[in-house]
């Protein structure tokens, strides 16, 4: 009966190590596909922030360009 003991508690052991090791990949895939997506927005924001910015910089140098032509 020990020796069954002693069998199934070495089994038990490898197949717990087997198990906690899959679940950390799961969790590692989700943390990396989290920050996959927060970098994707990022980016996505980063270039609406740079529309906009080349955006208002046209419409600043037409309104320039518009009072520049009225002075003269």
């Amino acid at each position: 009966m020990s020796c069954f003991l002693m069998t199934l508690g070495r089994w038990g052991g490898i197949l717990t190590i087997i198990l906690l090791v899959i679940t950390l990949l799961k969790q590692l895939i989700a943390l990396v596909s989290f920050l996959l997506v927060a970098i994707k927005f990022a980016i996505v924001v980063a270039f609406v922030g740079l529309m906009l910015l080349i955006v208002l910089a046209m419409l600043r140098g037409r309104g320039r360009r518009h009072r520049h032509e009225e002075e003269l």
